[in-house]
């Protein structure tokens, strides 16, 4: 069985070397696991409920698994979802049923990553957490309303950890060059500027921050200059925090579509590169491009659509990278747009009627009559041909006479669907007309 928190031959990464060993030493984390907290008192009294500890990379969930680990007087078995398979859970599992049959103790069961773990095979933790056998303790960098089930949720208590801050991580990496051993004998020290340089572009994960201060200290090439640029093009520059299977990928999406709808193309901008710098796929993006056209500007600019579609065909024919500029125009020209979710609360309006049953027969003068018998029951009578009409519209309800009079579209006076408010209000006074 694949233990997680074994002790590795060898030089420990700095992040390892340097891991807290107690609640009190963590950085930024009293939130969570200070005295007065729920999550921190259930873990300081040694009375841990069932918890899915929630956060991004580098933000300190295994480390508190580790130090309770260590604290608790309950046996402490450590897994990761992707190294263990469901069955050696399971046998885990059975012993510590075992256990809590023959003595009464229950035990803790560290689950990193739990999130990779499918539904059929979360569901294998039920029947433990249900008797008390088992007290689950498991990470996830998911959002766990997407990842876990209903049924697993509703048997843990969910904590919720923030990237830690810009500060948080300077400290931290200060605190490492001062009491680890390798970096004071390694000397070269980086400057106050770079180390806040590398606190901000591991945008809050530590164990990246102290990956990147440990190489600079002990790899960096003494005859390269120093300047910040220089360290930050050695070390590949900094990453974009993004991940395009995850809950990041919803988020950064929801940024573009909002600082469009918002008329915002700067924010727009770095939004789209923001994804496309960590590996989006563009046609997903290109995707998006077209709802907003439809929902956010809708007919106030009809050729919002025909752009987000040419962008879409400037994918297929570029590819990536030379595509991006197409995305990008398409982006600037739908923030700059006029604006208009008629269309949008229309089909809405449709929608929630159809879903209250108002699912009515087609008048018989709207009916097709492609046989005499059809004709012979009336249906196509009374209908009347609008082009043949004088004034090009015939005086005739087209909405099943349960709904007659009903209105969904309500066109803004914005762009271009000002001018179709018009053409409708030309409409309805000629119909009233006839």
């Amino acid at each position: 069985m694949k233990k997680l928190f074994g002790n590795a031959a060898g030089q420990a990464p700095l992040a390892e070397r340097v891991r807290p060993s107690l609640f009190d030493d963590l950085i930024g984390m009293q939130g969570i696991v200070g005295e007065n907290t729920p999550f921190g008192a259930q873990v300081r009294s040694d009375s841990l409920q069932s918890s899915i500890l929630w956060g991004p990379a580098g933000s300190g969930k295994t480390t508190i698994a580790r130090i309770f680990s260590k604290m608790t007087r309950h046996p402490f078995t450590s897994l990761s979802a992707v190294l263990s398979a469901i069955k050696e859970v399971k046998e885990t599992m059975e012993k510590a049923k075992a256990l809590w049959l023959d003595e009464g103790t229950s035990s803790i069961l560290f689950i990193d990553e739990i999130h990779r773990y499918n539904k059929a095979q979360q569901d294998a933790f039920l029947p433990y957490l249900e008797e008390g056998s088992v007290v689950l303790l498991g990470t996830t960098t998911e959002n766990p309303s997407f990842h876990l089930t209903p049924a697993l949720l509703s048997r843990c208590q969910v904590v919720v950890i923030n990237p830690l801050t810009t500060e948080g991580i300077v400290t931290i990496l200060e605190s490492a060059l001062r009491k680890d051993k390798l970096m004071a004998e390694k000397g070269g020290h980086p400057s106050k500027e770079l180390i806040e340089t590398f606190a901000r572009v591991s945008s809050g994960d530590a164990r990246f921050a102290l990956s990147l201060l440990e190489a600079f200290v002990t790899h960096y090439p003494k005859d390269r200059p120093k300047t910040v640029e220089a360290i930050l093009d050695w070390a590949s520059k900094s990453r974009v925090i993004y991940d395009h299977a995850g809950e990041e990928h919803y988020n950064i999406i929801s940024a573009l579509h909002k600082s469009i709808r918002n008329s915002d193309p700067d924010a727009a901008l770095y939004w789209l590169y923001r994804m496309l710098e960590g590996g989006e796929d563009p046609l997903f993006i290109a995707r998006r491009l077209v709802r907003v056209a439809v929902e956010d500007i809708g007919n106030a600019d009809p050729a919002a659509l025909r752009v987000a579609l040419a962008a879409k065909e400037a994918i297929d024919f570029l590819g990536m990278p030379e595509c991006d500029l197409a995305l990008a125009q398409a982006v600037v020209y739908m923030a700059a747009s006029p604006k208009s979710n008629s269309l949008y609360v229309a089909a809405s309006e449709v929608k929630a009627d159809l879903r209250k049953g108002k699912r009515f027969p087609v008048p018989l003068h709207l009916r097709n009559a492609p046989t005499k018998l059809m004709e012979d029951i009336g249906y196509g009578e009374g209908y009347k041909y609008a082009p043949d009409e004088k004034k090009g519209i015939a005086k005739m309800e087209c909405l099943p006479k349960e709904l007659k009079g009903r209105k969904y579209y309500h066109p803004k006076e914005t762009g271009y669907e000002k001018k179709i408010a018009e053409w409708l209000v030309m409409w309805k006074n000629r119909k009233e007309k006839e």
